[in-house]
């Protein structure tokens, strides 16, 4: 569950990753407006572990 109390923690995009420099501090949840989600590897997508979070800032 995502308790977001700050301004720039957006409740609608679910994020554990703390390394990410979008992670909101204070909750499981990304800081933008919307992420942007790609392929992590050749060929055809057929399930989650084939995409990443191409928004992802270290």
């Amino acid at each position: 569950m995502n308790n977001c109390t700050g301004t720039n923690c957006n409740s609608g995009v679910s994020c554990t990753v703390s390394e990410c420099e979008h992670h909101a501090k204070t909750s499981d949840a990304c800081t933008l407006k919307m992420i942007r989600v790609g392929t992590c590897c050749d060929g055809d997508v057929t399930s989650c572990s084939g995409t990443e979070c191409a928004s992802f800032r270290s």
